[in-house]
């Protein structure tokens, strides 16, 4: 599990200035030569001798950013810069010192360049990292090394680093050489690198570079180096989660590597110091549900709230509000106060302060997050809701498609009793009102074919129909709704119309406009029948336009006769969905009159074809639909095909047509 990339501070060679070189002017009198300097004696310059890249000019596929070239600025071990010295030049060419001097400051600096690498080679296994990172060089081009050249650079390289590894990662030109050797080494040589490396993760976690080494050693999944590494950082996650560096890999970790036991080891450090100085075994523990905690230990109530929110209140100072670790603990503490009481104002004015908003940004995008805001949302006061939803209206569209920020939608249609205000706020975003009916209609389709954001348009008219909403969508309503008859004033049905009203004349436009594209896909036959079924206003036009495929192409023809489109037809037909629990059709009121428009503009021969294979069920439909008119008329053509649908054994409903006709 690769850590996550941060944008890293310049280089020091580019901020470093070498002299510029002076270009005198025609017509200008030439300054007088310099003195020539003695050859035994080295030239003076503005930096200190210069080291020679080991590097080449290729990219390829490195794990950070690559070492300086020859003609780069290098700050070595001692801290001095080394600087290519820049020539005085006239305007032809010449020097300014004359050749004799040129020739002397050519030696002087080849000297310089003989010095730096004398120092260079002095160091603690100079040799090895020299010869590592040539190494490095060569197998970095993923796609210009032969897989039998690139085993033996590994064998190689391990041969190198086997017993040194702690000497090549704290440095940020020889920790990309272990990266490359954990991203082409097997399972045994990872795993050595791992236990070489133990003890020292905490540091590598601080490390500016060292960072990117965990999340290399992560990122394969081995079970084993997982739990080498998740140890280590028992008993200072609250030091951890402040560190500039090591808190990103923290909650790296916490969120895609560690085990669910792991996790709540680490999330329980949150409560206060004795939660990490007593250290508990991953066997002891079962979660870090707080509730379950001030259960058994009533008396620490007041002290564990106080650490948590002390921390919390840390991190959202410093602005640092993106990580998941940070969202679980908001929950839990949010969870453990009560509603109305000093705590629990003191930590929605927590939310409310962030000025840019980017703390209610970064919560809506997970899922202990987006129950956070929601949760807000319900407890808040209309002032609150009505300032919580300007923060959001730049990001509706994202939140629509995220796996968890559609949820915020959700609960913000569920809470807010200015439906005027919703209406304004979110569905502009969502369905672009304001531009011309062709540009809605791409991202609308987008919509509609994607499994979280068509439950911001959906939700309004279906409710919590288990065909729209996930599991986790339904409990967290669930939570928002109990909670909301407490704090909304206005009746959920009547808020439930009034946005529906806001929403409708856009959408049945819109299915109007792009009949065929929706029959073409299952959600967007599921849209079709869920608008055209609670809408209000006229649905003339979309029903038409439904109809007009059964005269159309042959594709056109075609898309409505997949498993999808029959579904919708025969719910339409029947004027409602079908009630498990009273089993009984549950019909719209007005009525559709769907079926005899229906009857009316099918072909016989398609009438034949639907009966006999595809739409066995749509038929079906059309004799048990109560708003039918013409079932005798239809009985008595399907008698005619009694020979063909007696053929059909494996069509159920064929057979449930053959028994109808039969009675």
């Amino acid at each position: 599990m690769p850590g996550i990339k941060r944008k890293e501070a310049p280089r020091t060679y580019d901020k470093l200035k070498s002299k510029k070189s002076r270009i005198i002017a025609p017509g200008r009198k030439q300054p007088k030569p310099a003195r020539k300097p003695d050859q035994n004696a080295e030239a003076e310059t503005d930096s200190d001798p210069i080291i020679e890249s080991d590097t080449t000019d290729h990219s390829g596929d490195d794990d950070g950013t690559s070492w300086p070239s020859g003609d780069e600025e290098e700050i070595d071990d001692d801290g001095k810069v080394a600087a290519h010295v820049s020539s005085r030049l006239v305007p032809n060419g010449n020097s300014t010192n004359g050749t004799n001097g040129s020739s002397s400051s050519k030696e002087a600096h080849a000297k310089q360049k003989v010095l730096a690498q004398e120092r260079k080679s002095a160091k603690p296994n100079a040799d090895s990292i020299a010869r590592s990172k040539k190494i490095w060089e060569r197998l970095r081009l993923k796609s210009h090394v032969p897989r039998a050249e690139r085993k033996e650079l590994v064998a190689e390289l391990f041969d190198i680093i086997r017993g040194r590894v702690k000497d090549f990662v704290l440095k940020h030109d020889s920790v990309r050489v272990i990266q490359t050797a954990i991203k082409y080494g097997h399972k045994e040589q990872r795993r050595s690198i791992a236990k070489e490396l133990q003890g020292e993760y905490r540091t590598l976690a601080e490390g500016r570079y060292s960072k990117f080494l965990i999340g290399k050693l992560l990122f394969h999944e081995d079970k084993e180096i997982r739990d080498l590494i998740v140890p280590e950082l028992y008993g200072v996650v609250r030091r951890m989660i402040k560190h500039p560096e090591a808190s990103w890999i923290l909650d790296d970790i916490y969120r895609g590597a560690a085990t669910p036991k792991q996790k709540a080891i680490l999330l329980r450090e949150w409560y206060g110091a004795e939660f990490a100085i007593f250290k508990t075994g991953e066997q002891d523990v079962s979660s870090a549900e707080l509730k379950d905690i001030l259960a058994q230990k009533p008396e620490k109530r007041m002290p564990i709230l106080r650490s948590l929110f002390e921390l919390i209140n840390q991190l959202v100072q410093k602005k640092t509000t993106g990580f998941t670790m940070l969202h679980d603990a908001m929950l839990q503490y949010y969870l453990n106060v009560n509603p109305g009481s000093e705590e629990a104002t003191e930590y929605l004015e927590l939310l409310k302060g962030d000025e840019e908003g980017d703390l209610l940004k970064n919560l809506a995008f997970t899922k202990s997050g987006a129950r956070v805001v929601a949760l807000a949302f319900a407890y808040g006061t209309a002032k609150d809701r009505k300032n919580m939803l300007k923060v959001f209206k730049s990001t509706v569209q994202l939140l629509a498609f995220d796996t968890y920020g559609h949820q915020v939608l959700l609960a913000a249609y569920d809470v807010i009793d200015d439906t005027v205000l919703t209406s304004k706020s979110i569905f502009p975003e969502l369905l672009g009102k304001g531009t011309a009916l062709e540009e809605q209609n791409s991202p609308l389709l987008s919509y509609v074919t994607s499994l979280n954001a068509r439950t911001a348009i959906l939700y309004p008219f279906s409710g919590k129909s288990k065909s729209i909403l996930s599991a986790d969508d339904i409990s967290l309503l669930d939570e928002i709704h109990l909670i909301r008859a407490t704090t909304s004033k206005k009746d959920p049905e009547v808020r439930r119309k009034e946005l529906v009203k806001a929403l409708s004349p856009t959408l049945l436009s819109f299915i109007a406009a792009n009949a065929e594209a929706l029959m073409k896909d299952t959600f967007g036959c599921q849209f079709i029948v869920e608008i055209l079924l609670t809408a209000e206003g006229s649905r003339e036009e979309a029903i038409h336009a439904i109809l007009n495929l059964l005269r159309g192409s042959a594709e056109a023809q075609q898309s409505l006769q997949t498993p999808a489109a029959g579904r919708l037809l025969k719910t339409l037909v029947l004027g409602g969905h079908f009630n498990p629990s009273s089993k009984i059709i549950d019909t719209v009121d007005p009525p559709l009159g769907f079926a005899d428009h229906l009857y009316q503009n099918l072909p016989s021969e398609a009438l034949r074809e639907w009966a006999v294979r595809c739409n066995s069920f749509v038929i079906v439909g059309l004799l048990e639909s109560s708003e039918f008119t013409h079932k005798a008329e239809l009985a008595d053509i399907l008698r005619k095909y009694r020979p063909e649908l007696e053929q059909q054994s494996h069509n159920k409903g064929a057979q449930l047509l053959l028994k109808t006709i039969s009675a």
